[in-house]
């Protein structure tokens, strides 16, 4: 077999074919090998398929500039929709480099969108005040991400938090949920690949926030799935080519639980979701099905709207019971109702620094009155009447 091996560096296509015109045409089907170069700190990647890995290749050392660098070839097969073998995928690996440590996922997020121009003090009166997850989007409709990208720079700079101790969530956003009269990180006459990539490349570079270390996305986040699957599958597949480096994972917004299934389900696909981000509300029903279905798949439902869109759960019994009990304000509580379902967390909102630190330090002091024994069976009978107005008594 012939290879053509891509720039190291660089994410791309390798295309193994069979080394003669004979064995070529005895063959129904050309094999496609996707390699994902690295530049240095690369940690493995964890494709996310049913099937066994391939042993790992090993590959002479290669010289780059004074460095020398010894790589493994990892690699698990491709199947067709038919469960036939059509290729192999690999990933090239630095065997001697080490990654950085990143922040992991926070249960609490501080979200960005209509903040307008107050979005970058809000961002920095939100990490002052303890928050170290902050979600944006690449949208200038309805965010502000440059201005988050401020306010991050300058937290760094003042010794408030570090890069990596902040999760990092932005997101792609389709043509037709933009704003088109606004200047958008891409042209929406190109094709949905080169949309991808441009807005992108600008996302890294509002977060290329220090001098020592390439820039990098915690999470990025598909918006809104496609109106077609194809469509979907073609924004994801382009969207997987820069994990783990560049982007650490992936996650999609707005989406019903056959858009999450598709995902977890279709071979072609080898990143799965590490989050769902939607509307906590009636509406939804709360979203019941699909949270359970992400709670077995072990994928992080994102509740937004839970202040907002829910006046009633504001007057729940429950929620006056853990506020008085625990000395907390309603949105605390509320919040932390949430958190209970497990396998959620939550994205607040609040542009004042006193209900930011008051959201903060209530969720903080609800967990350790949950924990303790004159407050965990009051804390279990309001998580209780909870599950079941949201339609989750059955677990």
């Amino acid at each position: 077999m012939n290879l053509i091996i891509p720039t190291l560096g660089r994410e791309s296509d390798i295309i193994v074919l069979p080394s003669n015109k004979s064995d070529r045409s005895n063959r129904t089907q050309s094999m496609m090998v996707s390699m994902c170069a690295t530049k240095w700190k690369l940690r493995p990647f964890d494709f996310v398929t049913r099937f066994p890995p391939l042993p790992s290749i090993r590959a002479s050392s290669i010289m780059r500039g004074k460095r020398s660098l010894s790589f493994n070839y990892h690699g698990r097969l491709i199947y067709s929709s038919n469960y036939q073998i059509s290729g192999m995928r690999f990933l090239a690996m630095d065997s001697n480099s080490q990654v950085a440590e990143t922040a992991p996922m926070p249960k609490i997020m501080y979200g960005t969108a209509w903040k307008g121009a107050e979005t970058s003090n809000c961002v920095y009166q939100a990490l002052k005040a303890g928050f170290r997850g902050i979600d944006t989007a690449a949208q200038p409709l309805h965010y502000k991400e440059n201005f988050v990208g401020l306010a991050v720079r300058r937290a760094i700079r003042e010794g408030i938090v570090k890069r990596n101790e902040i999760f990092i969530q932005t997101k792609f956003t389709p043509p037709w949920s933009q704003d088109l009269s606004q200047t958008l990180p891409y042209d929406p006459k190109a094709p949905i690949a080169k949309q991808i990539h441009d807005s992108i490349t600008q996302s890294l570079r509002t977060f290329d926030c220090t001098n020592f270390e390439e820039p990098y996305i915690d999470s990025l986040v598909l918006h809104t799935p496609y109106p077609t699957i194809e469509d979907t599958i073609t924004a994801w597949k382009t969207l997987e080519m820069y994990v783990p480096y560049q982007i650490k994972q992936l996650g999609i917004s707005n989406a019903s639980l056959r858009d999450v299934e598709m995902l977890c389900t279709l071979p072609e696909i080898t990143v799965r979701p590490s989050c769902v981000q939607n509307r906590f509300y009636w509406q939804t029903l709360w979203e019941k099905d699909l949270r359970a279905y992400l709670r077995e798949e072990g994928i992080v439902f994102q509740a937004f709207w839970i202040l907002s869109a829910n006046q009633e759960l504001h007057g729940l019994q429950c929620v006056h019971t853990i506020s008085s009990y625990a000395g907390v304000g309603k949105p605390a509580a509320l919040y932390s109702l949430v958190l209970g379902l497990r396998g959620t967390a939550v994205l607040n909102g609040s542009r004042q620094e006193a209900h930011m630190k008051e959201d903060i330090e209530g969720i903080r002091k609800i967990e350790e009155w949950a924990q303790s024994e004159k407050g965990k069976p009051t804390w279990l009978d309001c998580l209780e009447e909870f599950k079941y107005y949201v339609g989750d008594e059955a677990l």
